[in-house]
């Protein structure tokens, strides 16, 4: 029936956009730097002020760190829905946000300093690091609109999401990440009790 909906639709002339959300959960001893590639992308996110290009090139460079990391990759779930009308993609989009960011400490608190004189200049280190990428783009991109949580399939569609943005097809960019900043922690239980939907690869 969706096929059909999208020969219609291509037919009428309409622009088919696709919303979808990739998780991706590393873990390991060495994973922590990629919280400081995080940090800085959403720091330069903010700065940006919904700037496409900007949300973009971020994206672009969190997808090749994650491809760096693919040995540490531990589990993974995507999600995402086809629509014809922006503003239906709009709706989905910001469920989407709000989804993301209710997650287990997955809201940067920017307002306050991580480093605090009185405290230990030793931070506890996670050994857990989900990723959430959700975006949105124009057109059809078969690797992103199957399942990835298969590690060949989740490397093929992270390099998609890089091409998006060369393509000038990106109409939205979010990133989310648990834990938020160093010095938290993201442990094995609250792994399964926050992000059921993982599959194990």
């Amino acid at each position: 029936m969706n096929a059909w909906r999208d020969r219609f639709n291509q037919f009428t002339g309409q622009t088919r956009l696709a919303v979808c959300r990739v998780f991706v959960h590393i873990t390991g001893e060495e994973v922590a730097p990629l919280l400081g590639v995080l940090n800085r992308n959403a720091r330069k996110a903010i700065d940006a002020d919904g700037d496409i290009v900007v949300l973009g090139e971020g994206l672009v460079e969190i997808c090749n760190h994650l491809l760096q990391y693919d040995n540490y990759w531990q589990s993974a779930a995507n999600e995402g829905d086809v629509f014809w009308n922006e503003g239906e993609a709009g709706d989905y989009v910001d469920e989407l946000f709000i989804d993301s960011a209710d997650r287990y400490l997955s809201e940067p608190q920017y307002s306050t300093s991580v480093y605090d004189q009185k405290s230990p200049l030793s931070l506890p280190v996670t050994r857990n690091i989900v990723v959430m990428l959700t975006v949105a783009y124009e057109g059809e991109v078969p690797a992103l609109e199957t399942d990835l949580a298969d590690i060949s399939a989740l490397k093929v569609g992270l390099k998609a999401l890089i091409n998006l943005h060369y393509q000038e097809r990106l109409r939205a960019v979010q990133v989310h990440f648990s834990p938020a900043q160093l010095g938290d922690e993201l442990t094995n239980d609250q792994v399964l009790v926050n992000f059921p939907e993982l599959i194990p690869l």
